[in-house]
């Protein structure tokens, strides 16, 4: 048996989505930016996609913009935001936590003379507002705390925070990849200036995602090129991809209570099934409906994760964007974890598809394995 159990790394593509995407790669097909009949048919699909996603989350159609992915829309927002107020000040407020894209790019702003402060999550995982608070300075132009951690799932205060940043004229940008799809979100009421999203992690395809801005916000681009997205996203509109992640997304929302409970059931009869064989769940319990991310006692991690990909089970150590590093997991290591428990830690997430059967099998493939380690 095949289970896949690492969907806060990439979900499959719903034939739906597929199926609504498919007109626009092969009979209606041209350039969106073209003022011909073809192109004009095109930027229909990209419209209509447009306000629907911006629907979905509270926004005007003209404050969601297109990118290639939540990567993209993370580097686009912490330095389109550097270089647009850095006559204001130079310095940013992130979490110790964020995924390496938010990582990544503030470190990358360090070096161009932005000063950097990292909040410490609590053992759970939690972001306190206060904590962000303390660290706004006069010069501060930006905070950037993600709204659901991608390896522990825990759930951010993101209303309270982006209340403090507005409080004090302060930027509040969050990465909602794993919250996108899975939790309600309203940019307006939570108080989010800007918010990145992408399509993959909701049964959509790869290489399409979103950013959010506000209307009022300046924020230069970080492509240069033609004037799509408004002129502030350059390159040929992805309209298949534009289709079906707002397919996909509609899809989630247009049932997302029962898409919830039964991930939560799913996640918990696992849990369940595990708890007995001296583990320790890592973050909190108010945390993604489908993720859990687990310590196992007395077991290397790798180890581990071979054997259980052997067993046909795939689950992972910690951010698919982090594979391939030696290191434990930053996330784990910031929330109190010694390197040791970091790397017996495991990130089990279940799916829509997933399978009682298929838990059982891991349940059972899983005590068989840990017990021989052991």
């Amino acid at each position: 048996m095949q289970v896949y159990l690492d969907y806060a790394a990439s979900t499959p593509l719903k034939k739906e989505v597929l199926d609504e995407m498919l007109p626009y790669m092969t009979q209606t097909f041209g350039n969106a930016s073209s003022i011909h009949a073809f192109g004009r048919n095109m930027h229909k699909g990209l419209d209509q996609s447009r306000r629907n996603l911006a629907k979905l989350i509270g926004a005007s159609y003209d404050e969601f913009y297109f990118t290639g992915g939540g990567t993209e829309s993370d580097n686009w927002a912490l330095k389109g935001i550097a270089e647009s107020y850095s006559d204001k000040g130079k310095h940013i407020i992130i979490s110790e936590f964020e995924h390496p894209a938010v990582l990544n790019a503030a470190k990358a702003l360090e070096k161009k003379g932005y000063e950097v402060t990292y909040i410490k999550p609590d053992s759970q995982g939690h972001i306190k507002p206060e904590d962000v608070k303390k660290a706004i300075k006069k010069d501060t132009i930006l905070v950037s705390i993600m709204f659901v951690n991608n390896e522990i799932g825990t759930i951010q205060d993101v209303k309270t925070i982006g209340s403090i940043c507005r409080e004090n004229d302060v930027i509040f940008h969050t990465d909602a990849v794993q919250a996108f799809g899975y939790l309600d979100i309203d940019v307006k009421e939570m108080n989010i200036d800007m918010m990145s999203l992408s399509a993959h992690k909701i049964y959509g395809p790869i290489g399409i995602g979103g950013l959010y801005i506000r209307k009022g916000i300046k924020i230069k681009p970080i492509i240069d090129g033609g004037a799509q997205e408004r002129k502030r996203r350059a390159g040929t509109s992805n309209v298949s991809g534009a289709v079906g992640f707002s397919k996909a997304a509609s899809i989630r929302y247009d049932d997302l209570e029962n898409i919830t409970f039964e991930l939560k059931k799913k996640r918990d009869y696992l849990y369940e099934g595990l708890k007995d064989l001296d583990i320790r769940l890592n973050g909190s319990e108010n945390r993604h409906p489908g993720s859990l991310n687990i310590l196992f006692n007395h077991v290397k991690g790798d180890t581990l994760l071979m054997n259980l990909d052997l067993a046909g089970i795939a689950v992972s150590s910690g951010s698919a964007c982090s594979s391939g590093s030696v290191n434990p997991s930053h996330v784990l290591l910031s929330i109190g974890l010694s390197t040791q428990e970091a790397k017996a830690s495991l990130r089990m997430t279940v799916g829509d598809s997933t399978s009682y059967e298929e838990l059982d099998y891991v349940i059972e493939k899983m005590t068989e394995i840990i017990t021989r380690l052991r």
